[in-house]
């Protein structure tokens, strides 16, 4: 049985890209860390778009090596074939964005993890589950990485799989010329050609640029190339022409490349060539294995070469279906793709890593509140970051590894636990609201010009608390929103999710639409959070309008937590009964219900650590089970 769509082999590297445009590599002042390689681009480009694709390639035992794994494995991607080697480094790439033609790199891949790939890698069972294997040229070029390549090409046609090359010619990592030569892209070689030349019998589909057929059939004439490949081949060729988009000949090559079967290009502004390429064949793929026509993979081929070379590093700029879907029916309103506002959402919004459909919350990010505890149990202040340890022990003990367990931590007083919390598989949202403000101040963290958020790991989600209300007076309206919004954008620019809490309860009199009112002005002024967390209503009215609101401006939201508002535990069975009624609200985000009597007895010296824990652990687990009790309810009773 085929369980997986595409395997690809060859290159896994970590991508620095220069964050600065417009200079020298020189002059690269910081680099944003991405997975890189074509065969591993390619993998996540293709499940971006929905198919089951997979890796074959090594990585070190490292911390660049897990990253890749781990990035891999959020994007979707099946990583039983990625090895680890415990003697060598995962390669590295520095590239940066000269202008639209230049894009400077240097490889480092001396001796790297992917070079050491061998046949013992190459698993049959694998290679046999899948209904293609993807090659790549680079791994052609030492004995050792093509025997592996061999082999697993061989397995794919013995188990009826369609194989595929991208020929992906880079002079230098051939060893035709030196470091400082990667954005090189031709240098004729007889050797090259004579390697190439020997598989490429073994293919279904051949992909390259013009130079890259050039160095593939021995000759710098394009047609004459072409034919050469054909005398060797029988597989569909598709040759990249750039801006003049591509061209496929699934038989005899014409005396022009212009009568081969083609799709539309678009007219984008090109911003960043590099990985153009790996979104290309990532679209043709999924295309070719859905068994479109060549015209319309090549259209989806053209569109996710499109998306790569308008915006920032090579796999996160690649489609999701939804999107790819939405661009097409819609066209190109913006050349410039990455200021395209709808479409950056649409890419944004699709492209999210991680399954948080349920969300169990613990919040401890409380300051006020607990300095307030340690004042009336004459506690030292400082006392309440060794406190929020435990809160966070509690969390980790009630969720036990399982997934859909998260909390709310603060920076300021809560620091030593939020470091903890990195790489628990906790969900973590960190507020940024100076507490109890009105109008909306930020924590002296967040820095005057918001820079503070690019101190913050990218699973950290920005969670921000606004006092509000629909009748605001305009002053107060302007000043909470204008800080909101520059919030969201310094959250989106450093890649991180944004939560926006509204409480209008605190500030006057609530119907059943008042949050639906606030909602739908935040959207309004172009403010779309990956979360919302709202007041438990005590109306299906109430929430079916927010609901409401949320959905016809964003379908693609991550959901909504409730609140607890220190509300008694049967209180909050109550609310959630309600809440759970409503799909798009995943769960909860409660903390005074389950930390409140622990805090006060801890502080106060009555209680020890374990009996802390014990105790917000007991009350944090009940209301787990309440609320999934409630959901499981409210699913039976829509069924």
């Amino acid at each position: 049985m085929k369980t997986l769509d595409v395997i690809t082999i060859g290159r896994a590297s970590v991508d620095l890209y220069g964050g600065q445009v417009g200079g020298r590599l020189e002059d690269m002042a910081s680099f944003q860390k991405y997975i890189g390689g074509s065969p591993t681009n390619i993998a996540a480009g293709t499940a971006r778009l929905g198919l089951k694709s997979a890796l074959v390639t090594r990585v070190g035992d490292e911390h660049m090596g897990r990253f890749i794994r781990e990035e891999l494995a959020r994007e979707g991607v099946d990583v039983r074939g990625v090895k680890t080697d415990p003697e060598r480094l995962t390669a590295l790439v520095l590239l940066g964005i000269r202008d639209d033609k230049q894009f400077p790199l240097i490889f480092y891949r001396e001796n790297c993890a992917d070079m050491a790939l061998c046949e013992d890698d190459i698993d049959e069972g694998f290679i046999a589950a899948s209904r293609s294997v993807v090659a790549t040229g680079t791994h052609l070029s030492h004995p050792r990485t093509a025997a592996a390549v061999l082999k697993a090409l061989r397995l794919a046609r013995e188990h009826g799989a369609q194989t595929a090359l991208d020929i992906d010619y880079r002079p230098n990592l051939w060893g035709l010329s030196g470091h400082g030569d990667g954005e090189n892209r031709f240098i004729e070689s007889a050797a090259v050609t004579a390697k190439l030349q020997a598989t490429l019998g073994l293919f279904d589909l051949i992909v390259g640029t013009e130079e890259e057929f050039h160095i593939a059939g021995g000759t710098t004439d394009t047609v004459a190339a072409l034919r050469a490949v054909r005398a060797l081949s029988g597989a569909t060729l598709v040759c990249k022409r750039g801006p003049m988009g591509a061209v496929a000949f699934a038989g005899a090559i014409p005396d022009r490349l212009d009568e081969g079967e083609s799709g539309p290009g678009f007219p984008i502004e090109v911003f960043n060539v590099l990985g153009a390429g790996d979104g290309f064949m990532s679209g043709l793929l999924k295309g070719w294995l859905d068994g479109e026509a060549w015209p319309r993979a090549l259209t989806y081929a053209n569109a996710c070469g499109a998306f790569a070379v308008s915006r920032h590093g090579c796999t996160p700029a690649y489609p999701s279906w939804d999107e790819l879907q939405f661009f097409l029916s819609r066209g190109v309103v913006n050349p410039a793709l990455r200021k395209d506002v709808a479409l950056e959402q649409v890419h944004w919004a699709t492209n999210r890593h991680g399954d948080w459909t349920t969300m169990r919350v613990f919040a401890f990010d409380h300051r006020m509140q607990l300095e307030d505890m340690a004042r009336d149990a004459g506690a030292d202040p400082a006392r309440i970051g060794a406190f929020k340890e435990l809160c966070l022990d509690a969390a980790l003990r009630v969720a036990g590894g399982r997934p859909g367990h998260g909390i709310l931590c603060d920076g300021r007083l809560g620091r030593s636990a939020l470091y903890r919390a990195a790489g628990t598989g906790l969900w973590i949202g960190r507020p940024v609201e100076w507490p109890g403000s009105r109008p909306l101040v930020l924590e002296p963290e967040i820095g005057p010009d918001y820079g503070g958020l690019s101190e913050w790991p990218l699973g950290h989600v920005v969670k921000a608390l606004c006092f509000c209300h629909p009748d605001d007076d305009p002053a107060m309206q302007a000043e909470q929103e204008a800080t909101i919004t520059r919030l969201f954008h310094a959250a989106r620019r450093n890649r991180l999710e944004f939560l926006l809490e509204i409480i209008p309860s605190k500030v006057g009199s609530v119907d059943d639409d008042t949050s639906a009112r606030l909602i739908r002005r935040f959207y309004d002024i172009g403010i779309y959070p990956d979360w919302w967390k709202l007041e438990p209503f005590r109306t299906e009215a109430a929430w079916a309008n927010a609901c409401a609101a949320i959905t016809e401006n964003d379908p693609h939201v991550r959901g909504i937590v409730v609140l607890g508002l220190d509300a008694p535990e049967a209180e909050l069975a109550e609310s959630f009964a309600l809440a759970a009624r409503q799909p798009l609200v995943r769960g909860f985000a409660v903390g005074r219900t389950i930390f409140a009597q622990a805090a006060r007895d801890w502080l106060a010296g009555r209680v020890a650590d374990e009996m802390a824990v014990a105790d917000m652990a007991a009350r944090y687990g009940k209301l787990c089970a309440i609320w999934d009790d409630a959901r499981s309810a409210a699913k039976g009773e829509a069924a």
